[in-house]
């Protein structure tokens, strides 16, 4: 298995991986974002726009190159950078860099109008779920005052707002000003591969740095937020707290507490205690969020109205339990070899792990940070959780109930 590490001729970072034998290759390029969103949707509706059309091509005639030879291509605004991705077979390659250059340098953003009403549709459809309008009211309050709250209730409140100088004035911005990684994982030569990538995209403006630094606001005190779901037929709640990310000492530590609590499936606590012995859930489970200026640890239930209570208290049983008796040695093992297996399932794929290795790069923490938290969770104690747990478990939370 060969890795390099080198720079384009802008002084972009750039990652090889040659992953011999496997028939298709994976590309990745982030963009780390370089200033806060301005305003709710914009950079949701530059994703979007940046397929619909390029100086010399219509959607339509970029929908079908990319179809014709097979290439799986996206672009996704995540929550701290824009990211452009693509599979393709090994011969396709130069074609299909030849393409997404295209789109990077010469898109129009047209059918803004039809697109930003498509948008809208969706945002409209997603919200009639009952869960996904729970977490939305999750993260606008947890998140509150920060970029990361603005959740689809929030972007559809703005989307009337925005124009289309808005949407390519952020992605001026993030061309010219926003640090820059790309990836490549798969069986073709280094020297050909760092050669287009170079041609297609060292000549982009290249910045170092980070840019710019907001950290999510604390929680000074509790919040519970209720939405009233007349067709809803069961409640959901969430449960959350702000907690480190990836930059801190606790990150191992947070990792494990998530899978012991929710985050294993049927062997979870939660699971077992909620779910098997009480009969609360219909689903119950613990999620670890982890973004560049903060983090979130929720735990999630759906169970029926007449439980919510009942629920609430069981949360707080399994907090309790987690914070004052210490994780047994054969737990903490089964967890920790839990999270190997899950890392081990999710780098299966080269594109897999094309967007793992763009994702470290472009947040800063280094091209081999998998590895380094590999060997940070096997020194991982129960002590090290019990601490852990009462740091951040504590009474600065948000609960979002959505119930009939």
């Amino acid at each position: 298995m060969e890795q390099k590490i080198t720079k384009l001729k802008n002084n972009t970072n750039f990652f090889y991986k040659k992953n011999s034998d496997t028939p298709r290759s994976a590309f990745c390029m982030n963009f780390l974002m370089c200033e806060p969103e301005a305003a709710p949707g914009i950079n949701a509706l530059m994703a979007r726009l940046l397929f619909q059309g390029t100086k010399t091509k219509t959607a339509e005639q970029i929908a079908e190159e990319f179809d014709s030879y097979g290439i799986d291509f996206s672009v996704e605004m995540r929550s701290d950078y824009l990211r452009f991705r693509f599979v393709c077979l090994n011969e396709d390659f130069e074609k299909a860099i030849e393409l997404v250059s295209d789109l990077v340098k010469n898109s129009t953003f047209e059918d803004f109008d039809k697109e930003r009403a498509k948008l809208e549709g969706e945002i409209v459809a997603d919200l009639d779920a009952a869960r996904a309008k729970a977490a939305d009211n999750y993260a606008k309050n947890i998140y509150e005052g920060h970029f990361y709250g603005f959740s689809n209730t929030k972007v559809l409140e703005n989307l009337p707002n925005i124009t289309k100088e808005m949407v390519i004035a952020a992605f001026e911005n993030l061309l010219n000003n926003g640090q820059k990684v790309v990836t490549f994982v798969g069986d073709i030569e280094f020297n050909k591969v760092e050669e287009l990538i170079d041609e297609n995209f060292g000549n982009l403006p290249s910045i170092a740095g980070a840019g710019f630094d907001m950290p999510v606001i604390p929680l000074t005190e509790n919040k519970e937020v209720e939405i009233i779901k007349p067709d809803a037929n069961q409640a959901h709640i969430i449960k959350g707290w702000l907690v480190d990310s990836f930059d801190s000492e606790d990150y191992p530590a947070l990792i494990l507490l998530n899978i012991i609590l929710g985050a294993s499936g049927l062997s979870s606590r939660l699971f077992l205690e909620l779910r098997d012995k009480k009969g609360l859930a219909y689903v119950v489970r613990s999620t670890y969020e982890t973004m560049r200026f903060g983090a979130g640890f929720s735990i999630y239930i759906a169970t029926e109205p007449k439980n919510i209570e009942v629920s609430l208290a069981g949360f707080n049983e399994e907090i309790e339990k987690i914070k004052t008796i210490p994780v047994g040695e054969e737990e903490l093992e089964n967890a920790k070899n839990n999270l190997f297996g899950k890392w081990a399932f999710s780098f299966e794929t080269n594109a897999q792990q094309a967007c793992s290795y763009a994702h470290y790069g472009v947040l800063g923490l280094g091209f081999d940070f998998n590895e380094k938290v590999r060997q940070r969770v096997k020194q991982v104690t129960s002590e090290q959780l019990k601490a852990c747990a009462n740091k951040y478990f504590n009474d600065k939370f948000v609960i979002s109930v959505l119930k009939p």
